[in-house]
């Protein structure tokens, strides 16, 4: 498993695993910031806690006013040129590397890309996108998906700019594909104090990697960072507010921008929302807690089915019987056809692939059976799917970008191996079938070379307007709990709920999402409180 598995959005995560097997990622990580420290006092790091916690801090907004140091930002002009994908134009914007200390000297060159309002109906702005990760590229995601929704197209210009350390923002580097190759295959379940230092290994020489070949910018790819950048990406293309829809890590990543920026947000959309209010060890508990959701509901459709290789008794059973072939990969792992073999880790990582979507549940039960049969490939190839392995073997830059800026944003969820043996008992309550996995791949941050500059805090965002969190109640990656979390801290938030399967909701196949998110994002009115949906 990778230093902390990213948050990603359905619709990019299914796309990938329907590829590897026959809008408007997200996702995951060891819990999705497989960073984080011991729990903050008065929050209960058990899954489905009460919070925010009354001794959390807000985020503070910053000065209204652009300084002047800055102004040179603010006011830059974007040259504008075809990108190669019909109807779209890219561009590169300037963002100082530190926003303490600017200099034209160590500027990052951001990658931005637009499609423009269609019509008919008069313009109403710039709509800004981000599917997540941390790592997804926005600009990927904006050509891939922006055809949809016809309406909201129509009258916006859509636009995505790859964050700092992203795709082809000045992207993070740290391994060689070989090199990831070994990785992705690390025992996550040591069983052994030699396994055990192999992980702590295995979690070093990622780090000093990307310590080699990114230290530079290592310290400056936070979350507030890339939503400063978001604000003077703004300014550039003359909004006076910010409009904007975000999956998956998105939510905090708009939320934050909403908490910098409240006077300045305008339509803001989170959806498959995050808690800011949760330190690393809550969050990675949580998020096991949210897959192990996620298996029930397929393991109870699963028994339903003749052809069930999980058997068809219960979900109980099912989880018995994956936790089996979990133990027999990692004895024996399986031939998958290529020189890589399905190890436990592989298979893990597959299996969690899978959760985003319900729409990924057929093939999940064929590559299970598969492997119950001595074939490794199916495993392997949604495993692939999640890591971004393309068919050359080239990763992308996802799995470097997810871990710098989650291991920046909070302290480290476990410090040793010693902290890590402690919490097993709370991660296999949370998750018998995956907990032992999420508890030692939350370890990874502990190793990195940068010390984490953010904390937990409450998002107020006082005097911002009206923003729409949206909440799925057995998402996986972002647990509904989290979205009930960030809507009642938010000072303007709604909540609106999806009562039903996957990572996010919007764009999924629900008329009453999408209708109540279109209508919010085309005259501004909210959904009604506490609306539901299916």
């Amino acid at each position: 498993m990778p230093p902390s598995r990213p948050f990603r959005s359905t619709t990019a995560a299914a796309a990938a695993a329907a590829a590897a097997l026959a809008l408007l990622i997200s996702g995951c990580s060891s819990g999705t910031s497989s960073p984080g420290g011991a729990a903050s006092p008065g929050r209960s790091t058990e899954a489905g806690a009460d919070r925010p916690a009354s001794d959390t801090s807000p985020l503070k907004p910053l000065p209204a006013a652009v300084p002047a140091d800055l102004r040179p930002y603010y006011d830059q002009k974007l040259s504008w040129h075809d990108c190669g994908v019909a109807g779209f134009q890219c561009a590169t914007m300037k963002a100082p590397l530190d926003y303490a200390k600017p200099s034209p000297a160590t500027d990052l060159k951001l990658a931005v890309a637009r499609r423009k309002a269609t019509g008919p109906g008069p313009r109403i702005g710039s709509l800004l996108v981000n599917p997540g990760g941390p790592g997804g590229s926005a600009i990927d995601y904006l050509q891939q998906y922006a055809p949809q929704p016809a309406a909201v197209r129509a009258r916006y210009d859509m636009i995505a700019t790859d964050p700092r350390g992203v795709a082809r923002s000045e992207p993070i580097e740290c391994l060689t594909d070989r090199q990831m190759d070994r990785f992705t295959q690390t025992d996550t379940t040591p069983d052994t104090p030699a396994e055990v230092n192999q992980l702590v290994t295995a979690d070093r020489d990622f780090a000093e990697g990307c310590e080699s070949h990114s230290g530079k910018l290592l310290p400056h790819v936070s979350t507030i960072e890339a939503a400063r950048d978001m604000d003077v990406l703004r300014a550039i293309l003359g909004d006076k507010k910010l409009n904007y829809v975000g999956a998956s890590y998105g939510t905090f990543l708009g939320a934050t921008y909403a908490g910098l920026f409240p006077s300045r947000s305008g339509r803001l959309v989170l959806d498959g929302a995050t808690d800011p209010t949760l330190d690393s060890r809550a969050v990675n508990l949580e998020q096991t807690a949210g897959f192990n959701t996620a298996f029930t509901a397929f393991a109870k459709d699963c028994v339903k089915k003749k052809d069930c290789p999980l058997g068809t008794e219960n979900a109980t059973d099912a989880g018995r019987r994956l936790s089996a072939l979990f133990k027999k990969l990692d004895a024996h792992p399986l031939d998958t056809g290529q020189d890589r073999k399905l190890t436990e880790s592989l298979a893990t990582t597959g299996v969690i692939a899978a959760m985003y979507d319900q729409g990924a549940w057929p093939m999940l039960r064929e590559a299970i059976a598969q492997a119950e049969s001595g074939n490794g490939s199916g495993l392997l190839a949604l495993s692939d799917s999640y890591y971004e392995r393309d068919a050359s073997g080239h990763y992308a830059n996802q799995m470097f970008a997810n871990p710098a800026v989650n291991c920046l944003d909070l302290p480290p969820a476990f410090t040793s191996p010693d902290q890590v043996r402690a919490a097993l008992p709370a991660f296999r309550r949370a998750s018998p079938v995956f907990g032992d996995n999420f508890a030692w791949s939350a370890l990874s941050c502990a190793y990195w070379p940068v010390k984490a500059t953010g904390t937990v805090h409450r998002i107020p965002a006082k005097g911002a307007d009206p923003i729409v969190v949206v909440g799925t109640t057995r998402d996986p990656a972002t647990p509904y709990v989290w979205a009930k979390g960030l809507a009642a801290q938010l000072s303007s938030g709604t909540l609106l709920t999806y009562v039903g399967d996957g990572h996010t909701a919007y764009g999924r196949g629900s008329d009453c999402i999408d209708t109540a998110i279109n209508t919010f994002l085309l005259d501004g009115t909210p959904p009604a409180k506490n609306k539901r949906c299916t």
